[in-house]
């Protein structure tokens, strides 16, 4: 599964926890912030005005990075 823009910013952190580092690098204080489980990675990007395609390729392979993990445990 690919992250969306369309995807909760709270999912996105819970299915792929290594993503929540791509946040706070983005200088984004979604992590434990209560809006997290209504905002889009969307809605984050443009309320913190972080530039939406390079956030999203950041996650992207934030969460690869953490599917390659799995495998190898």
């Amino acid at each position: 599964m690919t992250i969306e823009s369309t995807h909760l910013v709270d999912d996105v952190m819970r299915r792929w926890p290594t993503t929540i580092r791509v946040f706070m690098s983005h200088k984004m204080r979604c992590v434990g912030c209560p809006i997290a489980c209504f905002h889009t990675v969307d809605d984050a990007c443009r309320e913190h005005k972080v530039d939406h395609a390079a956030f999203l390729a950041d996650l992207r392979t934030a969460a690869r990075g953490s599917m390659e993990d799995l495998g190898r445990a």
